[in-house]
């Protein structure tokens, strides 16, 4: 019942920023944490970063601190991911998702997921 979509992902010049977005639907962001993941062709997926919605705390990545900001908009039911300072090894297919099971625990777990935007960043 919840549907999510992003977008906002490009090709970028190494050094450069992007902002992606993930609207929700079915039910208000702040009812859930939402985080953003990411994943690279041949590998796994990794955690970027998270918010708690009805606290606003956020958390993120070793990788990314410091270069990303994961922030909600509760008007536009929209979670945002700026993006800056951005590097090659950054290059991957981005996804969202409300409550996933490996931040909220399976009696919680929504397991939703957008179909993913894919950003690229070259040298």
């Amino acid at each position: 019942q919840v549907q999510l979509v992003e977008s906002g992902g490009g090709l970028v010049q190494a050094g450069g920023s992007l902002r992606l977005s993930c609207t929700v639907s079915g039910r208000t962001f702040s009812s859930y944490v939402m985080g953003w993941f990411r994943q690279a062709p041949g590998d796994e997926r990794d955690f970027v970063a998270a918010i708690i919605g009805s606290t606003g705390s956020t958390h993120y990545a070793d990788s990314v601190k410091g270069r990303f900001t994961i922030s909600g908009d509760n008007a536009k039911n929209t979670v945002y991911l700026q993006m800056n300072s951005l590097r090659p090894e950054d290059t991957a297919l981005y996804s969202c998702a409300a409550n996933p099971r490996d931040l909220v625990g399976p009696e919680n777990a929504l397991d939703a997921w957008g179909q993913g935007t894919l950003v690229t960043v070259s040298s």
